[in-house]
Formats: structure tokens, sequence, C-alpha cells
């Protein structure tokens, strides 16, 4: 059951108050050849890792079914019999200290042994995945894409829980709260490891209904005398979304943040869409002014660099891949889609 509460390490103000506290009180850092392995808990490792993965003290603490209380007081033991600090707090959330990567990167393996163990006793031939992998994207492509992929992959591993979270908005560049993320246009150069995922294709749609009440437009200019439907210009996150970018002095008269509420007041007459092909091809709309707009935009693929070699994150990756490589035709319907060659992809 999913904690209610605001954790204390979550929140800004006193996170700040954390952090400061912790510059001015530092760990030793231990003699190394002092440390005997046999005083560690590896189950503390545990706690580090699932903070790693998500950034965020409450979400770990959600994915380890225990309180964030708990999972302060682990990481915080850790540091302390280690002597060293794993973990710093930024705006966002916690990420790990150049010490942290490498004691994350050697906890992993352990946690790893831990699954083989089960899948021995339980029978299993093939190393099965496990945990959770939390992925953000678009509402509209992941619903219609990421949500596929993610099914494909828990049915080949059941023990594996898959979170999406959707919302269009401009990519997070402190990543937490998720292993991979999905986002419209090319991010600036960040901490996350990105790749070029897939182009899609938008155009304007009307229903049959809006057409014999209103008629089609002949040209681009015409649409100023049509209701447009489209975001709303004041809270749009994605700046390739701009309206202006790509039908400059046209004004929605129907906005919504939700592509869903574009589509189906699209459908009801309201106006004409600025819609995906693949929403609006679904939903039997006609497409106008084929020639004349017909804008395309890429689909960028983020993952926390912690996260790349993650089994579970790279299958997810995979599955994505997969699914835009076989719908190909939906993403842009006149079969000029491609899928990125090796070169462009994640290691």
């Amino acid at each position: 059951m999913r904690s209610r509460s605001r954790p204390v390490g979550d929140d800004p103000a006193q996170a700040q108050a954390q952090a400061q506290a912790q510059a001015q009180a530092p760990l030793l850092r231990a003699d190394r050849g002092s440390l005997d392995p046999r005083t560690l808990r590896a189950d503390d490792l545990r706690y580090l890792l699932a903070v790693a993965r998500t950034g965020l003290l409450v979400t770990a603490a959600d994915a380890l079914g225990v309180d964030h209380t708990t999972v302060s007081r682990r990481i915080a033991a850790l540091e302390k019999r280690l002597g060293v600090r794993l973990m710093e707090r930024d705006a966002e959330g916690w990420v790990l200290t150049d010490v942290g990567k490498a004691v994350s990167e050697s906890a992993r393996a352990i946690e790893d042994a831990l699954v083989r163990v089960v899948d021995a006793v339980s029978g299993q031939d093939a190393p099965s995945l496990h945990g959770t992998v939390r992925v953000s994207a678009p509402d509209g492509f992941g619903t219609v894409f990421a949500t596929p992929a993610l099914a494909r992959v828990r049915r080949r591993h059941p023990r594996l829980h898959a979170e999406l979270i959707t919302a269009t908005r401009q990519l997070n560049l402190r990543p937490a709260g998720f292993e991979l993320a999905l986002t419209i246009g090319r991010p600036p150069r960040s901490r996350l490891v990105t790749e070029h995922l897939t182009d899609y294709a938008l155009g304007l749609y009307a229903s049959d209904e809006y057409l014999a009440r209103c008629g089609a437009p002949a040209t681009v200019a015409d649409l100023r005398e049509h209701p447009l439907v489209f975001y709303i210009e004041s809270m749009l996150q994605v700046g390739d979304l701009d309206i202006e970018r790509h039908l400059p002095g046209v004004t929605p008269a129907f906005s919504s943040t939700n592509v869903f509420a574009q589509l189906e007041a699209t459908r009801l007459g309201a106006g004409i869409g600025v819609l995906p092909a693949f929403l609006a091809d679904r939903a039997r709309l006609r497409r106008l002014l084929v020639d004349e707009v017909d804008i395309r935009l890429p689909i960028t693929l983020a993952v926390r660099r912690e996260a790349v070699t993650q089994p579970a994150v790279r299958a997810v990756r995979d599955a994505l891949h997969q699914e835009v490589a076989d719908r190909a035709a939906e993403l842009l319907p006149d079969g000029s889609g491609r899928t990125p060659r090796s070169d462009e992809r994640l290691p």
C-alpha cells in the first residue's frame, strides 16, 4: 500500500536543511584496510539500490514495502559503516556519489545472485526479471505504444512490475522517479542517456459531421476561419508542439492539456484538430491539407545513467524499439518511418 504522507527526505525545505547538516558534519572516510566485510549488512544494499533507481525516498519505500524513514535509516547505517557518503540531495531527488555508483554496481551482483537462488529453488531454468520499472511517456504515445510494449515484457516476466506515468511535458533533466522516459523532441544535453526512438506525424483532421456543416479549408490561410483544436498554449511544456512553429497566426478555439480530450473534441465536431496520425486514423477522422500541413516530430528515449545496464530496463527498451518498428506505418502513414540504426541506440 503506497504511503500518502510526504517524506521528510523529499520535502525541499527540509532536504535543504538536511543537506546543510551533511555538509557541516561530513562522514569520516574509513580506512579501507580496516573494513571487515562481515560487519556489513548485505540487506542494506537493497535500500541503496532502490533509492538509486528512483531518486526518491518515498518511491523507494513503496517498492520495498517499508516506510521512508526505514529507507533513510538503513542507508545512513550503511554510510556510517563504510565511512563514506553514498548519496547526495539535489533539486529533484537523491543521486549517487561517485563512491555510491561503485558500491551500487557491486550491490547489483548480490541482488542478481539472490534472484538466481529464488529461480533455482522455484525450478525456473531461465533467469527471470524482477523489481519495478517505471516509464514516463506522453499521454498518446504512452497509451498506444508504451502500454503494449510493457504488456509484452510482463507476459515474459510476470515477476516484473511495470509502472507507466503519462503526461505531455518537457523531459526532466534531473532524473528522479523513473528508469526510462519518452519525450517529444530532442532534449538538451543532460546526465540522462538518450537515443532517438522514432518519428511520428501530426496533421489536420476533422469529422465528417464537421465538414458537412462547416466545409473544409482550401488553404492554410483558410484555417483562420475555422476553430482549431490543440493544446493550451500557456500550459504547454513541450516547445516542439508550439502551434506558432507550425501554423503561424492560428489560435486554437478548443484547447486541452490532454491529447485524448483533443481527439474527442475533434470527433464530436468541435473543430479541426492538430492530431497525431496514430490517434486520428484510429478514430476514422478525415485528413485535411495533407501536403501543406505535415508535421514530423521525434520521440526521444532517455534512461537514467545508472539504470542503463539493468536487465529489466534493457528488456523494456528493446520492447519499445520492437513496438515502433512493427507499427511504423501507424506513426508515419506514408511509409517514411524508419528504425534507428544500431549506432543510434544505447549501448
